[in-house]
């Protein structure tokens, strides 16, 4: 049960945090969204050797969190979620790469595990970026959001109702999980012989409720879109916003850092 609940104050958290007043929160959703697409799509350009050069990438979501003044730490626990989806696509990579490959003078390590340690990075950035996004953003503002970039509405009508239809199953199976609980006072668990019969149940609910809220929206006007009520034009500060990430990603990616500022420090030193 308190896994199931624990479940729904996630997602409603994030939801209570976009509605927050913070530097991050003011800049326009478009803008947001873009920078959001391009650090994704940058940082996923990255060789699987190319470890050091996604260091530097973690500036963004760093520096987006102090900007959100976002909790570091439930931001990581959030994070952590995907974790072993992640571990588990390069879990193997290690044992299939065994190739050395130099990292510095002196130093290398198996391709297997530099590539295993890649993807792990950018899975950790990916995700972390967009959980970001979620919490400065809202998925409405979102939504809207695809829709003023012409991405068709069938899709931004399935993200924006899938991610409220999560809610709704959560709630459910909370509902499901406390009457089981009362009729079973003495189990720690749900008996495998009753699995079938509840997750049946879940789905028939979860169904009928889905119905009924959709029944409340074409009674409220929805005709299979959603209005795009009035928002702010992007400012000055918005493009300054985009165009310093822009720069930022840009120098980055075809810079390895990590490398100049070695060459740089062997400079001084010597």
């Amino acid at each position: 049960m308190s896994n199931i609940t624990g479940a729904i104050y996630n997602i409603r958290y994030l939801d209570e945090l976009s509605q927050r007043d913070t530097s991050l929160n003011r800049v326009d959703p478009s803008v947001k969204l873009i920078v959001t697409f391009i650090f994704i799509i940058t940082t996923v350009s990255f060789g699987k050797y190319e470890l050091g050069g996604l260091l530097p990438m973690f500036i963004y979501p760093i520096a987006c969190m102090s900007l959100g003044e976002l909790s570091y730490k439930e931001i990581l626990k959030r994070m952590l979620l995907a974790l072993p989806f992640i571990i588990g696509i390069g879990i193997f990579n290690p044992f299939l790469d065994t190739i050395p490959v130099v990292l510095m003078e002196g130093v290398s390590l198996s391709g297997g595990w530099i590539s295993f340690f890649s993807l792990l990075l950018k899975g950790i950035l990916t995700v972390s970026s967009a959980i970001i996004l979620i919490a400065t953003t809202g998925i409405e503002d979102i939504a809207h959001s695809l829709r003023k970039l012409k991405v068709p509405k069938i899709f931004v009508i399935l993200l924006l109702l899938t991610y409220r239809y999560i809610s709704v199953l959560m709630e459910e199976a909370a509902s499901i999980w406390t009457a089981y609980s009362l009729r079973a006072p003495g189990e720690k668990g749900i008996r495998m012989e009753i699995w079938g019969s509840l997750l049946g149940q879940l789905l028939l609910r979860t169904y009928d409720r889905g119905q009924r809220v959709y029944e409340a929206m074409v009674l409220r006007g929805f005709h299979g879109d959603f209005e795009m009520v009035h928002r702010r034009k992007i400012n000055t500060k918005d493009i300054t916003f985009l165009m310093v990430w822009l720069v930022f990603f840009l120098l980055f990616r075809i810079y390895d850092v990590p490398v100049l500022i070695e060459i740089f420090l062997q400079g001084v030193f010597q």
